[in-house]
């Protein structure tokens, strides 16, 4: 099989809808597989006729029959697993939280498990919550192989997935790799706790008042480049189950304030913080990523909300 189709699984969520945009404007073929059947973040993203390219499957994640029919009836390659419930919903509701971001996580390699002459390549959502807070760690940056200490259902339900991907491995010889994105923003990114950045720059916009839940430093990343780092991951030939860090910008959240600040002057004293810190680390090594795909994109901070800021604008 020459040509490569895409499988996004939780395709209308903030990372699915900017992986959709960059394979669709690159001419892959793309399937979404997700409950959710209005694309809202990528009317955000795309041209209309760009969305009405993708081939849209209502599906759900914990359904494994399901999406192994889906994945041998349109001759899914390429599997990109996004699918997940977020931090506060994880926390709401563990049970539901680890029905969807582990069982649905095992049911994507089940799926693709019986498909081993098909399927060429595994790469699914981790987080660097699996990791747990910076001040676990002795060695900065951290590496991928570090011992993990998650402080959330979320983040042990991630580092769950890693190992069943080990297992998975060692088992079946099925490979996978796993991405630990670190704080996302940009537009689409409306869910979670760290939406707060993205919402804090479009209340700097309108004028309004508006608290970010967090403080201390991030591992800041636009959330188009994580998206081009998992398609890249994709299309790389891999044998194994890793599980890589993704590095962004290193940065305060009262940086990324006075950021806001600079490219929005009458926002200035709108937008406060906390000063507790997000459970995830900031200073990560990216060496293994970028042995596997080269240099991942790291938009600058500037940029990013530049890049965002321009897409709300164009929103009023």
């Amino acid at each position: 099989m020459n040509q490569r189709r895409f499988l996004i699984t939780g395709g209308h969520g903030c990372v699915g809808a900017w992986v959709a945009k960059n394979l669709v404007q690159a001419g892959d073929p793309t399937l979404v597989y997700d409950l959710d059947l209005e694309p809202k973040r990528m009317a955000l993203l795309m041209k209309p006729e760009e969305i009405a390219s993708i081939t849209f499957i209502r599906g759900d994640i914990t359904d494994g029959e399901q999406l192994t029919q889906v994945i041998g009836d349109n001759g899914i390659t390429r599997i990109i697993h996004l699918a997940a419930l977020q931090h506060p919903d994880c926390h709401a509701n563990p049970i539901r939280g680890a029905q969807i971001n582990v069982i649905g996580t095992l049911n994507v390699f089940e799926a693709a498990k019986r498909f081993p002459d098909q399927v060429q390549q595994l790469v699914y959502a981790s987080s660097s919550a699996a990791m747990g807070p910076e001040e676990a760690y002795e060695v900065m940056p951290i590496p991928d192989d570090a011992p993990l200490f998650p402080a959330s259902y979320y983040g042990v339900f991630k580092a769950c997935n890693e190992e069943s991907a080990r297992i998975y491995w060692l088992n079946e010889r099925l490979s996978s790799i796993g991405l630990r994105p670190g704080v996302l923003y940009g537009p689409g990114r409306d869910q979670g706790r760290s939406a707060d950045l993205t919402v804090a720059i479009k209340a700097g916009l309108a004028g309004q008042q508006f608290h970010i839940d967090f403080g201390g430093r991030i591992n800041a990343q636009f959330v188009d480049d994580v998206a081009k780092a998992f398609i890249a991951c994709a299309k790389a030939e891999h044998k194994g189950a890793s599980t890589f860090n993704l590095r962004g910008i290193v940065a305060s959240i009262s940086e990324f304030v006075a950021e806001i600040e600079r490219q929005i002057p009458s926002a200035r004293g709108l937008i406060t913080h906390g000063q507790e810190h997000i459970p995830a680390p900031s200073d990560v090594d990216d060496k293994g990523l970028r042995g596997l795909i080269g240099q991942a994109p790291i938009t600058p901070l500037a940029d990013g909300i530049a890049q965002t800021r321009a897409i709300f604008q164009q929103m009023v």
